[in-house]
Parts: structure tokens; sequence; C-alpha cells
């Protein structure tokens, strides 16, 4: 069996790790908890014969909580895992956090239904480097999905900001703007299910030789462009 880590002597790696592994289990431990309750409900009500109008809703409940338990143990492993890029020149990041923008309204497995929208400020022109685009579009979408849930106008209207900016052709600032102040880091936390999810979108953009951090009110990504 192969080691999570392929440096097991980077103890800051393993340090990360270990709180990582302690935060997830005791989320998880939460949703198991409330698994019990559903099944223990459904157990006693089928006990009975007769099926009750809302036994579906329950099913769909516990089929939900699996679903999560089994993405968080899935993302907790993948941050356990050294990042395996494939990148590809003369990708447009532009395109990619449009794309994420554009479906972002849509049912997601891991979280439900998500209650907002992103508008993308700024003009529309490409932002090309070479990039893995399959692995930025689910980073930009945790933290976007973070971001929502963390956004103060969100709470509001629904609405969630976000900016690119073109720093003099070498690289790029994503924003993602009017995010509560937390007395925490998201992408270093690991407090739970969509920190974790934030905490791997970062290492996977260090990957990339970007940075996400958190300033204030405000998320933040860079990432290089190539001339």
């Amino acid at each position: 069996m192969k080691p999570l880590l392929s440096t097991l002597h980077d103890s800051n790696s393993l340090q990360t790790l270990g709180r990582a592994s302690l935060q997830i289990v005791h989320d998880l431990k939460n949703q198991l908890n409330g698994l019990k309750l559903y099944a223990t409900f459904l157990r006693k009500r089928m006990e009975k014969g007769t099926p009750p109008p809302d036994e579906m809703e329950t099913v769909n409940k516990l089929i939900a909580g699996l679903d999560r338990a089994a993405a968080d143990l899935s993302t907790l492993m993948d941050y356990g895992r050294p990042v395996e890029l494939r990148k590809q020149s003369q990708i447009d990041l532009q395109k990619i956090m449009r794309g994420v923008a554009a479906t972002f309204t849509e049912p997601a497995r891991a979280t439900g239904a998500l209650t907002g929208a992103l508008v993308i400020e700024g003009d529309q022109s490409p932002l090309i480097g070479e990039f893995d685009p399959a692995a930025l579009t689910d980073a930009f979408r945790s933290i976007s999905i973070g971001a929502l849930k963390l956004s103060k106008r969100a709470e509001e209207n629904g609405i969630l900001r976000v900016s690119l900016k073109d720093e003099a052709q070498k690289s790029v600032l994503i924003e993602w703007h009017d995010v509560n102040g937390a007395d925490h880091d998201p992408f270093q936390s690991f407090a739970g299910s969509v920190e974790i999810r934030m905490s791997l979108a970062a290492k996977i953009i260090e990957a990339h030789g970007g940075a996400a951090t958190q300033q204030e009110t405000t998320l933040r990504v860079s990432l290089p462009l190539t001339n």
C-alpha cells in the first residue's frame, strides 16, 4: 500500500493532513449520527406495516447523507495525495471561470442545490496560460461554493461578485468579493466539508504556480499567464 504522501519526511505536510483528518472525521461523525436518526425513524415506521407517505423523503435523506460522507472521504484522500496536473497550452482562464459561473445554479452532487449566482465583473479578454482545465474548473467551483456560503450579499440578494484582473499580462487575479470576515482562513482551516474542498482547491492552484489567500472580505487567487 502506497503512502498518501510521497515525502513522508515533510513534517509540515503530515501535520496539515493530520489536522484535516481530525476535522473531517468530526464532521463525518455528525453526518453519521444524523443518518442513524433517519434510519431509526424509518425502521420504526416500517415495523408498523404501513409505509408512510414521507417514506421516500426519508430514504432520499439517507442516500444524500451517504453520498456526502463518501464525497468527504474522497476529498480527504485527494488532499493527501500529491497533485498530478495534466497541463495544456493556450487555456483561457476567462472561459473556465465564466463556465463555472454559468452552471452555478445547477445541483451539485456533493453539496445539494446551490442558492445564488455568480456575477463576473471585468472585460472578457482572454487570460491565456498553461493549465489543467479540469483541475482548475473543480478548484474554482469549490472556492465559489465556499465563497457563497461565506458571502454577505448572497444572504441579501443571492448574488456573489467575482472579478478577473489581468496583472500586466503576467498573471491573473481572481477575487470573490464581500465574504464574511471569518476568524479563520477557509483555505487552511479544515473546519468542515466546504473548507476541506477549498483547501484542496488551494493546493491545486499552488501546483500551478499560483496562490490562494483571504484578505479581509475577499478571497483571492493568483495564477501565472503566458505571454
